[in-house]
């Protein structure tokens, strides 16, 4: 069956491919949007989650963005920026000053953060799709207070197993004026253990009367991708984990759903360099130490299912230079499958 894919809608903002990167905290920082932009097949780029009081304070008393959201002012644009609160308040003046001093594309609101520190700890999150009339009265009150900005929301299936009520969560977003709704197809109580269940995203649509439909959740190759939209009755796609291992994973999804040619992946060398030039933003943003320390975890992704990836690991969480990084770094992606250690 031939794959007719249209532009996603959200309010006023094309997203074509209909292929969207997601939030990640602690990795979506400005040079990994970079590295995904230059590559291309990502219609939506998104920031790591921020705090919407956190925001504010830095805003107000600092006087500059957090560092969470370095590179936004001039970075291109279409690009959403997701934000995380229970007070409907703060998450609305969050979204006004992003809106409208910075011009971001779209306010994605986070529902789906399972990590204690969000939900037990902040009664944010997922935590707060226990309740799906509180997730409907701080859509309306940011998306009311955004406008003409759109307001999408991201979410899991539920609490837990027993306890699945994405379809009412989602009619409350749609009710309450949001956008679009993401929807990662596990439960909060699962984290990321177990499978993701898309029958359960796609039962969502029937009960959506104009809001576009986005799934997430286990799309590790161009061919999970063309299988989603083949499948299941959703508008858009959102890709994660998979795209911090293989950021080139975008643009071969992209390719793969117009029925193009799909692009290779890169060589062994020629992802070392991604790394390395990726390397280098960050180092030029944060400095040798901090940089370097800072892009261990992605030097991580990227050798993930590669032979001898273990002892890369090994090595490249010892380094501490730019150029103890790079040599470990060079010798495990373009002489050998195993890395040495720093010199």
């Amino acid at each position: 069956m031939e794959l007719t894919i249209r532009p996603l809608q959200i309010g006023s903002v094309v997203v074509d491919p209909p292929i969207l990167q997601a939030p990640m905290a602690g990795f979506t920082n400005y040079a990994y949007r970079q590295v995904v932009r230059e590559l291309g097949g990502a219609g939506l780029l998104t920031t790591e989650m921020v705090h919407a009081r956190g925001l504010l304070e830095h805003l107000g008393r600092r006087g500059r963005l957090p560092e969470r959201l370095w590179g936004l002012p001039n970075e291109p644009r279409p690009l959403a920026v997701q934000i995380w609160d229970n007070d409907p308040d703060a998450l609305a003046a969050a979204g006004v000053r992003l809106a409208k001093e910075f011009r971001v594309s779209v306010i994605d609101l986070n529902f789906g953060c399972p990590v204690k520190q969000v939900t037990r700890r902040a009664r944010s999150g997922a935590y707060l799709l226990g309740c799906p009339e509180r997730v409907g009265q701080i859509v309306a009150r940011v998306a009311a207070a955004c406008q003409p900005t759109p307001v999408t929301a991201k979410i899991r299936l539920g609490p837990s197993a027993d306890r699945i009520n994405a379809i009412d969560v989602c009619q409350a977003i749609e009710d309450a004026g949001g956008a679009a709704v993401t929807v990662h197809g596990r439960t909060a109580q699962q984290l990321f253990r177990g499978a993701a269940d898309w029958d359960q995203i796609a039962a969502i649509k029937g009960h959506l009367k104009r809001i576009p439909l986005v799934g997430n959740g286990d799309l590790r190759t161009a061919e999970h991708v063309v299988q989603a939209f083949r499948r299941y009755p959703v508008d858009g796609v959102m890709i994660g984990r998979a795209g911090l291992h293989r950021p080139w994973l975008f643009r071969q999804a992209e390719a793969a759903i117009r029925g193009l040619a799909v692009p290779r992946t890169p060589s062994p060398a020629e992802q070392g360099q991604l790394l390395i030039d990726h390397f280098e933003m960050v180092v030029q943003r944060f400095g040798g130490l901090r940089g370097t320390i800072l892009m261990r975890k992605y030097a991580c992704c990227y050798a993930q299912g590669r032979p001898g990836a273990k002892q890369f690991r090994r090595q490249i969480v010892r380094t501490t230079t730019p150029a103890e990084f790079i040599a470990v770094v060079r010798h495990y992606f373009t002489e050998g499958e195993e890395a040495p250690g720093p010199h």
